[in-house]
């Protein structure tokens, strides 16, 4: 199969993250980067993953794939003028709220998906979601895993599906790292440094995923670390107490929320 020639347009945190994992895949053909702003990001990104820069319009007939990496603010704009210049390339968007339906309102008869990777896929480690619009060919298909195999595991969903479930992975992270850094607040308050209370908790949630990912179930796992009446079950009340789990739930309502106000402006 070629290697497909994949064109970002678009180059903030996400686009950077996907494409470090897809400069180590050996089934990419280049890479090109284009971003109407800022050219001093441009050279840099040039320059730290090897990877080609231009105007957009410039080099797309020559694209396989096109990554719309943008704000979901940009995309209307962007499909709209992106429409006149796309002929059969698949064309690909990483921002919350915009599906397979809007894609393919903007440029009808296009292949056209959805990806929801998180910011794992940096080290080929992403949870990415996603969902396919009906014209997408086989060939698209194929290029399509390509990519999601670059930056880790991956699940086929429908619309409707990615739309409720981005919070949870691709907005999660940020409250895993919320966790952390709560954990290693309070680690450091009882007299270890930043570097030891970072190794402690790192590795507890190093270790506690690697069970998880070993097919265990978190609610046997908890249960396991937990004896009833002990120091740990004290702990788990006091969450438990303070609406941990609607909190969670909450958090996720929310991020939704905002993702399809931001897909609707």
């Amino acid at each position: 199969m070629k290697k497909p020639n994949i064109l970002f347009i678009g180059a903030g945190r996400m686009a950077e993250a996907i494409f470090s994992g897809l400069k180590q895949s050996e089934h990419i053909g280049t890479v090109t980067i284009s971003n109407r702003s800022d050219s001093e990001r441009l050279a840099h990104l040039k320059r730290t993953y090897h990877v080609e820069t231009a105007k957009w319009q410039d080099v797309v007939a020559d694209q396989d794939v096109i990554i719309l990496a943008m704000p979901p603010s940009s995309h209307p704009a962007v499909m709209k003028e992106l429409s006149n210049f796309v002929t059969s390339q698949l064309v690909i968007t990483v921002a919350a709220g915009i599906g397979p339906t809007l894609l393919e309102e903007a440029m009808p008869g296009i292949p056209v998906a959805w990806i929801m990777p998180n910011t794992a896929a940096d080290v080929k480690e992403s949870m990415s979601i996603f969902a396919c619009g009906q014209y997408i060919k086989d060939e698209d298909r194929a290029n399509l895993q390509v990519i999601l195999d670059a930056i880790g595991e991956s699940e086929e969903l429908s619309e409707e599906q990615i739309h409720e479930l981005t919070a949870v992975t691709g907005s999660a992270p940020a409250f895993v790292y919320q966790f952390a850094e709560a954990l290693e607040q309070t680690a450091k308050s009882y007299g270890l440094s930043k570097e030891q209370a970072t190794k402690l908790v790192v590795q507890m949630m190093y270790g506690s995923v690697a069970m998880l990912k070993d097919g265990r179930q978190a609610s046997d796992l908890r249960d396991q670390v937990t004896t009833p009446g002990g120091a740990t079950a004290e702990g788990l009340d006091v969450l438990q107490e303070n609406n941990f789990n609607d909190i969670l739930h909450e958090a996720v309502i929310a991020v939704n929320r905002k993702a399809k106000e931001q897909a609707n402006n």
